[in-house]
Formats: C-alpha cells, structure tokens, sequence
C-alpha cells in the first residue's frame, strides 16, 4: 500500500496567517506513528514569488518524509529554482521535477505560463512526461498544479489548463495511477483520460462554491476555513482512494 499526502496553495506572503497554516499542515505530516511514501505540494508557494517568501516555503516545507514541490501560476521559475531547488544559475524554462521510489514514481510536472493566470503544458513539459513514462516500471503518479477539466466553479475554470489531447494521451498511459493537481482551493474529485483526477484542498483557503455564494473574486475564497490536505492511496489491487483531511491551525 502506498500513502501519499498531498497539498497545494500555500500561497506564501498572501496573508498574515499563510506561515501558520503551512506550518500546521506540515506539523501535522511529521508527526503521523507512519511514514509516508511521499508529500506532493501542487503549487502557488509563493504568492508573489519573491525570494523572502521562497526562503520561508523551504523551512516550512522541510519533513522527514520525502517532498517534491512544483510551481503554479503565482510562482516565479527563477526564484523558485534559486532559493527551493538550490540552483545557481536558474533559468526561465519549465520546471519539470520526477521523484523515484521503490514502489512509485512521482512526475512534477510545471503547467504554469509565466504571468498569465491559466496553465499550460509546454511542449518540452510533454516531451519530458513521455519520457518518465516510457521508462517506468512502477505506478506513476502525474503532478501539476492547474485541472484540466472543468470543476463547475465559473471563476478557476477561466483559468483553468489549457486543453492539451497530447496530455489526454500521457494520461491515459496504463502505469498511470492517478492525476494529482491543485489550484482550485477545493477538494474535488473527477476524472480525466480514464484516470482518477484528484485536487488538493488549499492550505492558505478555500474556495467557495457558486451555490455557497462564491461568485466573485471577493466572494469566493474563505481565509476563515481550517487548512486542509488529501491523502491518496494506492492498493494492492490498483486502486486509488482518497481521504481528505483538516488540520487545525495554531
């Protein structure tokens, strides 16, 4: 059985109390009786992607369990590379992160367009995911931070990941186990090219439902709501269950 916490939308310098949250979250991961296979943290570390808030992300997403954070939409490639990835000569391409473990194998892949809201996969981003797949031999799960389907919250699908048929296709690959992603601020559960698709609740809020009264951007995300995190699960028999959890804030 393998058990992976995922996360997504830090959101790091968004508000007073995004540390706190982020730190409650991560407490909470460390100290489960368990290990896990791994965290995945789905993107937006950064609210405005500056290099003070990158330096808080990398103490406060440190774990004793092994981590793979990629970029969203409010991140900024370069700072994200410096300051998370240790690079010392960060560049402007996509940041495409794979994670391999003894039972699974994690592929990070960045859907962010620089300074634009929606997602997009780049070719480069494909032609990496084509290659982590044609050389696995374990369950793969596919990580990015923007739905590529439609979540019936008018205002993230306007900026939701632009339609790919060649991501479809990856997707589709039989070792896939599940498409993991965030972005939405809402714990959601669909399907995509046959495949689970599974998205991150936001740790910095949540949002609000059309039906709840979230129809405009001040409407729509509650900072009030406790943070919360999903665990994936993968069986013995290939099947994927999901648990949603809510961490209580210091």
């Amino acid at each position: 059985m393998i058990v992976i916490a995922h996360l997504s939308d830090i959101h790091i310098g968004a508000t007073p109390e995004s540390a706190g949250r982020a730190r409650a979250v991560m407490r909470h991961l460390d100290a489960l009786p368990a290990d896990l296979d791994a965290v995945l943290v789905t993107g937006d570390i950064a609210d405005h992607g500056t290099a003070d808030e990158y330096e808080q992300a990398r103490k406060l997403l440190a774990s004793r369990h092994p981590v793979l954070i990629g970029p969203g939409n409010h991140d900024v490639r370069e700072e994200f590379r410096r300051v998370l990835l240790g690079e010392s000569d960060p560049g402007p391409g996509p940041v495409n992160q794979v994670l391999h473990t003894s039972r699974a194998i994690y592929a990070m892949c960045d859907s962010s367009i620089p300074r634009e809201h929606p997602g997009h996969l780049e070719k480069e981003t494909l032609d990496w995911l084509e290659g982590v797949l044609a050389d696995s031999d374990r369950p793969v799960f596919v990580a990015f931070h923007h739905p590529p389907v439609p979540l019936h919250a008018p205002l993230l699908d306007d900026i939701m990941l632009r339609p790919s048929p060649r991501l479809a296709e990856l997707a589709g690959h039989p070792n896939v186990a599940a498409v993991l992603v965030g972005h939405a601020h809402t714990a959601a559960a669909t399907t995509f090219a046959g495949r689970p698709l599974l998205v991150a609740p936001g740790v910095v809020s949540t949002l609000m439902l059309p039906w709840e009264g979230g129809t405009t951007w001040e409407t729509c995300l509650d900072h009030a709501q406790p943070p919360s995190l999903a665990f994936h699960v993968l069986d013995d028999e290939g099947r994927t269950t999901t648990h949603y959890r809510v961490v209580t804030a210091p």
